[in-house]
């Protein structure tokens, strides 16, 4: 019993990690129809900017540093590969991230090498016990972080003048546009948005117990990407759950693949995946995604 409540308190965990991930995944789309294959590199750039500037900086500054440097990314991705293509369709601008993704992976793997970076994080490898549960005080602090964080983002989005603006263009970006929407800047703040959150998320991907940072740390976002699509690519709550359920789903996989034998082997790394095949299977358009009409 005290396994099963570890592995479910740290899929938790992990799964409210995957949440920042995932929002980012659908800020962009709803702002600009987009599926932004770059996100991981961006996560891992704002995560190699945290390590590279904490012994320098100190971690909260470094952090926040990260943040902006991934914030940049983000903004500068979306002036050249989405808008830059705007009159291509949002097809062509999916496809460039794909290839940023590519060249600023290959860039930041070499300034990384083959060895792990820490981000100077404050919790180490303390473990906090709950009674007769163990769980690392980077997980509880991910936790409390990305509740913040989506709390702020919730309540941006439902009481600001920028979150009736996202509202409106998600809902129809003609309309949005005649009543005096700026289109253009709601857009580069989602992907701005998208990039610090990635940031975040990076921190907290590198901390205990994992050994750190290294090149494949932004193959993490690939987890969340499916959070994203089970959720439904156009609602944030849905993005949220399917965060939780992917978590959990890869916790799960992860405590119990011994006891499956043969068939638990390398599940952890494809869970995410099943766990998206099986709901799409039932509910094609996601847990909350909207269902599309069409006239006939």
């Amino acid at each position: 019993m005290t396994t099963l409540a570890e592995t479910v308190l740290n899929g938790v965990a992990l799964g409210s990690v995957y949440a920042l991930i995932a929002l980012g995944f659908v800020l962009v789309f709803k702002a600009s129809g987009v599926m932004n294959f770059a996100h991981g590199s961006v996560l891992l750039l704002g995560g190699w900017t945290t390590a590279a500037s904490h012994g320098a900086l100190g971690f909260p500054l470094a952090a926040l540093l990260g943040a902006a440097v991934a914030a940049g990314a983000g903004g500068l991705l979306y002036l050249t590969a989405a808008r830059g293509v705007r009159g291509a369709g949002v097809h062509v601008a999916t496809i460039l991230t794909i290839g940023v993704d590519l060249v600023l992976v290959t860039a930041l793997a070499r300034g990384i090498g083959a060895d792990y970076l820490a981000t100077g994080d404050p919790w180490g490898t303390a473990v906090v016990r709950l009674g007769g549960v163990s769980v690392a005080q980077s997980r509880l602090a991910g936790v409390a972080v990305s509740a913040l964080l989506i709390a702020a983002f919730f309540a941006a989005f439902r009481w600001s003048r920028w979150g009736l603006a996202m509202r409106a263009a998600s809902a129809d970006q003609e309309a949005a546009a005649l009543m005096g929407v700026r289109l253009g800047r709601v857009r580069l703040t989602a992907w701005c948005a998208a990039g610090a959150l990635a940031a975040v998320a990076a921190v907290f991907l590198a901390a205990f117990p994992a050994p750190g940072l290294d090149r494949s740390t932004g193959q993490l976002a690939l987890a969340a990407f499916p959070a994203a699509i089970l959720g439904g690519m156009d609602s944030v709550l849905g993005a949220l759950a399917g965060s939780v359920a992917i978590g959990l789903a890869g916790a799960l996989a992860t405590g119990y693949q011994d006891s499956l034998g043969a068939l638990g082997e390398g599940l952890p790394g494809i869970a995410p995946y099943l766990v998206m095949i099986v709901v799409l299977l039932v509910r094609p358009a996601g847990l909350l995604g909207s269902k599309e009409t069409s006239r006939v």
